[in-house]
């Protein structure tokens, strides 16, 4: 499948469904009148139901492409997950995507479930799942899953597209080799050529061509006509992100370790004025695409040579969510569909 037609490239969104369900459903309609692709709703159960939400978005939308972005398989079993998929599948036939990742260190943590074996987990899951939507019996016995003769009483429609959010250099790798798209979670040149170059490996070791697989920026987002106030709205999502990232990849951005490490203490204190304070405009640069209008196009643009064919415009989008779809739908998405 060629996922790239006559050179343009494909904008998904991404909502995190904290607040109530109806404000997401009217972003998610939103978006498809105003040009998107693929909505991704994100997976963590401090916030309301994935499935619930995209059921609903299903329901009150007719073409934009939906799924977890991501979910995992820790906290909901990937049996679970492919019947949840299949599901959604019979609602809106062929615009339904699994989005599965290893999932988050912290938020697992405070549930209590231990992240075992993650690329062995997100493989395994990934082979359970297939094998449900092929209608047969599974047997499987693997190092992290079992599934003794599991066996759906309704038929699926079919395979669904598997998109892996990866960031670490072996599961870039494996999300080339078996995934249909891979969710890169970065939003800075130097992330996604290390991780475009790691896709290639894997593709080419399982004798594909990179437009066989949907190569997908999943950023931190935000516009604004005023850079300053896109900036602003960019600071609490860019502090988790630094929180979050391993050392070798603040070294890569030459983000101070010490101050890193101030985020972190702060954000695991409660003192989100400390945290959101200590986040430097280099960080905005490193992990956001952020700024004016044609400014972000730049940012996309650069993203684009690097290789994606995806560009997901992730949280915050903006300091206004409605004013800034409408403003990335009039100034950002033309100017690559044109």
């Amino acid at each position: 499948m060629i996922w790239v037609v006559f050179g343009m490239v494909k904008f998904g969104i991404e909502f995190v469904p904290q607040e109530a369900y109806w404000k997401t459903i009217y972003y998610a309609i939103q978006a498809e009148k105003r040009g998107f692709d693929n909505l991704w709703i994100t997976d963590h159960y401090n916030n309301r139901n994935v499935y619930v939400t995209l059921t609903a978005a299903a329901i009150y939308t007719k073409k934009i492409v939906l799924g977890p972005g991501v979910t995992n398989p820790y906290l909901i079993n990937p049996v679970m997950t492919a019947q949840s998929i299949a599901s959604l599948d019979e609602l809106a036939p062929g615009r339904v995507v699994l989005g599965i990742g290893a999932g988050d260190k912290t938020t697992l943590a405070a549930t209590g479930v231990e992240m075992r074996k993650p690329l062995t987990a997100v493989v395994e899951t990934i082979e359970i799942f297939r094998r449900m939507m092929e209608r047969k019996r599974v047997t499987f016995e693997g190092q992290v899953f079992k599934a003794m003769g599991t066996k759906f009483n309704f038929k699926p429609k079919g395979q669904i597209p598997i998109y892996v959010g990866a960031q670490g250099p072996k599961m870039l790798e494996t999300a080339g080799r078996i995934g249909d798209g891979v969710l890169i979670n970065a939003s800075h040149p130097k992330d996604v050529d290390y991780a475009v170059g790691r896709i290639k490996k894997g593709v080419s070791e399982a004798g594909k061509k990179l437009t066989d697989v949907d190569v997908t920026a999943y950023t931190s987002f935000s516009v604004h006509k005023q850079e300053e106030k896109a900036a602003k709205a960019a600071v609490p999502v860019v502090a988790f992100i630094v929180a979050g990232s391993p050392n070798v990849i603040l070294e890569r951005h030459d983000v101070d370790l010490k101050k890193a490490d101030k985020i972190r203490g702060a954000l695991k204190a409660g003192d989100f004025g400390q945290a959101f304070g200590s986040v430097s405009p280099e960080m905005i640069e490193a992990f956001s695409v952020c700024g004016t209008p044609d400014l972000c196009i730049e940012k996309i643009d650069r993203l684009l040579k690097a290789g994606i064919s995806q560009f997901v415009v992730g949280s915050p989008i903006g300091p206004n969510v409605r004013k800034s779809i409408d403003l990335i739908s009039e100034t950002i998405i033309p100017h690559f569909k044109k």
